[in-house]
């Protein structure tokens, strides 16, 4: 239990590197223990919530990893051996359910909970389980787990409905290993995708056209250990983006790949936000004020739903009204917090409407999902006076050290920790009767 104490209206200035993207070390993580013989070692893989508890099943299912002095993960995939992965964890992110497809693949049977993760609305795993199903998967749902088997998954042909991350990333997954070719169309084609693409074939996976709608997997009977880096996280770019120029900063933020940005970048330069592209980097300066503008959140490339929440709270103090489209997700649950700082939002179905006001100021806020609580810090870091940012155990899933690489642009940033249960009732008086 911990919370960030924010003393806000201070610029941002100076560098922030960018770690290495949690939505691609998570699948990719999962994906090398489809390795039976030799050793992966990763690259870039970002220190965070998410990747600890990923590392925590794996090892749970007989997977031997372990990070060395410079940062890097190995993983010996070939010591998988249990097939039903822990409810304790599991329940505490969406991407752990990547394990149903390696089980299946790697020893033809898999007992994973329903993952938990952010609230953010429904998002079940039909998809996923369908898709098994047509592999030739027996699967069934009883007490909160999905248990399936088979001896050896077939290759399929598959349409994947609304274009699904999830889905697209664990029937790769499942299909590296398949007999025979599976074809996935209407695929995501997210960067992410792309990056665990170009993973297993450096595995030893034939893996075609990932980047469009249709996916070609041409199923081995083996793959191998390898060394690979992540891709930078353009979400927490994003973040460290829009944070410079919230505050009226100059920030040059490192180690990204700029056309992954290209979307939010363009509505970013419509805003007001000045921005200029280096190898690698960006610097970013919004020295006349934020310009309201209208956004729709789209799959990829079309701007992200992940950086829809700091987007928010940059448009709440941007002259004039913006109006913010999810179409994504179910992702306004936040704005009573932001609301809190003295921004003027209406949410209408999967819209929120933002008149820009000329000071935030601070308040306690808690963190009701990772992203949002990412929104939370930067309006905190705007704002005027003090913000108390509650509930850092969401937040640090996802991105890695923010309290150093904010006070290392010049942020009044600290974490501290909370009273536990046991402290509060160290408090209460006890009578004996």
């Amino acid at each position: 239990m911990a919370r960030y104490v924010i003393n806000g209206g201070r610029p941002l200035r100076g560098e922030v590197h960018i770690s290495g993207a949690k939505n691609s070390a998570l699948p990719i993580i999962v994906a090398s223990c489809l390795a039976s013989e030799g050793e992966t070692v990763l690259e870039n893989v970002p220190h965070d919530g998410d990747v600890g508890t990923i590392c925590l099943i794996l090892r749970s299912l007989g997977v031997e990893l372990w990070f060395d002095a410079k940062g890097r993960l190995h993983v010996k995939g070939h010591t998988l051996k249990a097939h039903q992965a822990p409810y304790n964890l599991v329940r505490r992110m969406r991407a752990s359910f990547y394990c149903a497809g390696l089980l299946l693949a790697r020893l033809g049977k898999a007992e994973v909970p329903l993952p938990g993760g952010c609230s953010i609305g429904s998002r079940p795993v039909d998809f996923h389980i369908k898709g098994f199903t047509q592999m030739g998967a027996d699967v069934y749902i009883e007490h909160g787990f999905m248990k399936a088997s088979c001896p050896k998954l077939k290759g399929i042909n598959y349409f994947i409905n609304r274009s699904s991350v999830g889905t697209t990333i664990n029937l790769m997954i499942a299909a590296s290993l398949a007999d025979g070719t599976t074809v996935l169309e209407n695929c995501a084609k997210e960067p992410e995708v792309v990056d665990l693409a170009i993973f297993l074939n450096g595995m030893g996976a034939k893996v075609r056209g990932a980047g469009t709608d249709i996916i070609r997997i041409d199923g081995v009977e083996a793959l191998h250990g390898t060394e690979y880096s992540i891709i930078p996280d353009r979400i927490e770019a994003g973040t460290y983006m829009f944070a410079a120029a919230l505050t009226g900063g100059d920030v040059v933020v490192k180690d990204i790949v700029t056309e992954h940005l290209r979307s939010p970048m363009l509505k970013m330069e419509e805003a007001g936000i000045i921005i200029e592209k280096g190898d690698n980097a960006v610097r970013v300066t919004a020295p006349n004020g934020l310009k309201a503008i209208d956004v729709e959140t789209t799959p990829y490339p079309g701007f992200p739903t992940d950086l829809q929440q700091p987007l928010v709270a940059a448009m709440s103090i941007a002259e004039g009204t913006s109006v913010i489209r999810e179409t994504i997700f179910d992702r306004f649950r936040y704005v009573d917090e932001i609301r809190r700082m003295g921004a003027d939002i209406k949410v209408e179905r999967e819209s929120a409407i933002i008149r820009g006001v000329t000071q935030l100021t601070g308040a306690p806020v808690e963190v009701t999902d990772l992203r949002a609580g990412a929104a939370l810090v930067i309006a905190a870091l705007a704002a005027s006076g003090r913000t108390e940012v509650y509930g850092l155990e969401i937040l640090e899933r996802g991105y890695e050290g923010m309290e150093a690489k904010l006070q290392g642009l010049g942020a009044d940033i600290i974490r501290e920790e909370t009273e536990t249960v046991t402290d509060i009732f160290s408090q209460v008086e006890t009578i004996n009767l």
